[in-house]
């Protein structure tokens, strides 16, 4: 902004605990500006995923050891935890909300785990979230019981995956036993190299190599029932997807946790190309400002292209705009008026319209 716009870079530095302090609802704006992308109806859910900023200095807040997927290890400084709205009909992702994560001092002093603080994140917009959908994804790493249990109470349903081992149970079909207790649920343990394929239905998704088979079972992790998919892959390899909602089809799990990963398009595409981790703030305030208007940035670039027909692209946007501010900017500076309705013509021409 401090190279295009009219102010310079400490103007509009200045100005991210400004936009702070005025209380900018940037998931009220992001979920706008989602819906009008997707539109009101499809199947939605809200994707979570915590992703590494590699850019701090010594001063700056919440420093700690995170997670680094692109590293494949535990790294030093930031990390923020992304919200995204997916759609599997549209197979894309708008981000709604970044909240960054205390480091790991500060939830030792507050006696908290990793897991509490995404839940309480996810608790403090569950107002504006729940208006959208009652569904979150996450990956293997979110499928414990107390992340569960902490969404549930929120009014959430979760769809994640889980560990190749996990211990899960056929339900009990049959009738009272008419012993003392509580009805029976389960019987028997899920053997995955021996399938009982009579309790189960195959599913069939597209571009989905091997064979998926879906059943309600009883989970022992998460104590309580869950919507199974159970992926034998080509190699002999099984994978399990499940969600809590046992209303959904194995086909809608799969689907979501499929799209699922577009979340991570979304994080490459904000720091190649809309500065999410370029901000030298160090103000906390002024840091959430400066992640969430990378991601608004994002999602306005996405409008754009999608209601002028434009093939997806960030680089080739972010060049279409270059061109075009460089054309502008030697028509301000001509100090005479040049023929307006060729302009605009040249304009529709360079952002896709009829011209």
């Amino acid at each position: 902004m401090g190279r295009y716009g009219r102010h310079c870079e400490q103007c509009y530095r200045q100005n991210f605990g400004r936009l702070r302090s005025k209380s900018l609802n940037w998931l009220r704006f992001n979920a706008a500006l989602a819906l009008r992308y997707f539109g009101a109806g499809g199947c939605k859910a809200i994707a979570i995923d915590p992703s590494y900023i590699s850019k701090a200095g010594k001063k700056t807040p919440h420093i700690g050891r995170f997670w680094s997927g692109c590293a494949g290890a535990v790294k030093h400084w930031l990390e923020i935890m992304g919200l995204g709205l997916i759609d599997i009909d549209a197979h894309n992702c708008m981000m709604l909300r970044a909240h960054q994560t205390p480091g790991n001092f500060e939830l030792k002093k507050c006696n908290k785990t990793l897991a509490d603080h995404y839940i309480a994140v996810i608790k403090r917009y569950r107002k504006e979230l729940l208006k959208l959908t009652g569904l979150v994804v996450a990956d293997a790493f979110f499928s414990t019981r107390t992340f569960y249990e902490g969404i549930r109470a929120q009014g959430f349903h979760l769809i994640s995956r889980f560990r190749d081992n996990a211990v899960l149970h056929y339900l009990y079909q049959g009738g009272p036993t008419g012993k003392k207790g509580r009805p029976r649920i389960k019987d028997g343990k899920i053997d995955f190299k021996n399938l009982d394929k009579s309790r189960m239905t195959p599913v069939t998704v597209d571009g989905l190599p091997g064979r998926a088979y879906t059943l309600l079972s009883y989970s022992k992790a998460l104590n309580c029932t869950v919507r199974l998919v159970i992926w034998i892959m080509p190699t002999g390899k099984h994978k399990l997807f499940f969600s809590t909602d046992t209303s959904l089809t194995g086909e809608e799990v799969l689907d979501f946790y499929r799209t699922r990963f577009q979340i991570e398009f979304c994080f490459r595409d904000a720091k190649q190309y809309c500065g999410l981790t370029h901000s030298q703030a160090r103000d906390a305030n002024k840091l959430d400002c400066a992640f969430n208007a990378s991601f608004a940035s994002l999602n306005v670039a996405k409008v754009m292209m999608k209601e002028r027909g434009m093939e997806y692209s960030m680089s080739k946007f972010k060049l279409l705009m270059t061109n075009t501010f460089m054309a502008k900017r030697i028509f301000d500076v001509s100090r005479f008026r040049p023929n307006q309705t060729l302009i605009t013509q040249i304009f529709n021409e360079l952002f896709g319209g009829a011209a």
